[in-house]
């Protein structure tokens, strides 16, 4: 055809060489913190169900079962005794839940996104990327438009918000955050997890007592990690772990496992007895799936980063893949410390056993910090497997 040879050349962008890697964790927590043993006593008296003696003391032996020792929320008891509507089972609050949601996860997330920003020693201006994730709230323009002014971040910084995910996402926003950083030479990804419990705290209720269980176990708290390929050692960027590999899979016979509702009452979450078991049982077929490639199948040779959804869950995948004791202790410590926190968790963790390594002096070469894996468990039955290798220390 005429004038084709006029034509220019499209290219595609150039990726990046390497592999994606984390380069910073910052993490953060309001500063409302209960103490597990107080809280039936606080929950029940803030609520003006004391009446319901028989029901308190169910809920009081699932907070002793939780392994749970303090919580942190954004909500208070003046917040409560400011909203009657939140101190009932399920009048209609909704507006009011919203509200507090999305004026709080923005400032709780930027407290997070502020520390991995220092940590990562790099100007702002390089963030080419914002993922964004919460089940907490919803508005137009969204919680990541608003980290984007709070920050200060480039108007054309590429966002993307997730909504309405659950405990899985923590593996979620790393499998997205892998995809952006090898596709695009030079890209940095800001990854945030901001959640909070004022969507689902209400009081107890004999009629449905799924609640106790999720008011003895959630609680608040915000991710943040910049993730990049091809460090930059002239700016000193120093990574972390490198995401190796990243997969996601429904479980079979999963279904209406883990599931929630957003009402006019908030959001009821509905945890099946049965959670444990069915992760418990399909845990081996993950690793089995991931590390293949990598002739890995020794369980006790690497560490571990799993989703702390309960203290059963890590049970129950402990005895089934039989892990030595000390190999869920990271997941076992943020549960104790801050309680279930959705998709924030896995990142607490991840923190967690860099700290030690540090702290130890570990290189890639120390036993159990060489390799690792990071799962993510929510709804669906949905689980995420981050394969991870440590990046040595300097």
């Amino acid at each position: 055809m005429p004038g084709l040879e006029n034509r220019k050349k499209v290219e595609a962008p150039k990726r990046a060489e390497g592999l994606a890697t984390i380069m910073a964790i910052g993490r953060a927590n309001p500063p409302n913190a209960i103490e597990q043993s107080t809280f039936p006593d606080f929950y029940f008296r803030v609520t003006n169900s004391e009446h319901l003696v028989g029901l308190k003391k169910k809920f009081q032996r699932i907070c002793e079962k939780t392994a749970i020792r303090r919580r942190h929320f954004v909500w208070n008891e003046e917040i409560l005794n400011a909203n009657p509507c939140l101190r009932t089972h399920m009048e209609p609050s909704l507006n009011v839940r919203q509200k507090i949601a999305v004026a709080e996860i923005p400032k709780l997330s930027a407290e997070a996104a502020s520390k991995a920003i220092e940590e990562w020693g790099q100007p702002k201006s390089r963030i080419t990327h914002l993922i964004f994730c919460t089940t907490s709230g919803m508005d137009l323009p969204g919680a990541d438009y608003k980290l984007t002014r709070i920050l200060g971040l480039n108007p054309n910084v590429q966002r993307v918000m997730l909504y309405q995910q659950g405990c899985f996402a923590g593996g979620t926003v790393l499998r997205l955050a892998k995809c952006f950083a090898e596709s695009q030479k030079g890209a940095r990804v800001l990854v945030v997890c901001s959640e909070t419990t004022t969507v689902l705290v209400r009081a107890p209720s004999e009629d449905y007592q799924d609640d106790l269980v999720t008011e003895a176990l959630f609680a608040d708290g915000a991710s943040a990690l910049i993730v990049g390929a091809d460090p930059d050692e002239e700016a000193k960027e120093r990574p972390i772990f490198t995401i190796v590999s990243t997969t996601q899979v429904i479980l079979p016979d999963s279904d209406g496992a883990i599931g929630g509702h957003l009402g006019e009452g908030g959001l009821t979450a509905t945890l099946h007895r049965d959670v444990p078991l069915i992760i418990s049982k399909n845990v081996s077929k993950c690793l089995e799936e991931a590390f293949a490639p990598l002739g890995i199948s020794d369980w006790n040779s690497i560490f571990w980063a799993p989703h702390p959804g309960g203290r059963a869950i890590l049970d129950q995948v402990e005895e089934r893949v039989g892990l030595k004791p000390e190999k869920l202790w990271a997941s076992r410590h943020v549960l104790a410390e801050f309680g279930n926190m959705s998709s924030v968790c896995v990142h607490f963790v991840l923190d967690e056993i860099r700290n030690r390594s540090t702290k130890e002096g570990k290189t890639t070469t120390g036993e159990g910090f060489d390799w690792g894996v990071l799962f993510g468990f929510g709804p669906g039955l949905t689980v995420e497997t981050v394969i991870l290798r440590s990046v040595p220390l300097n």
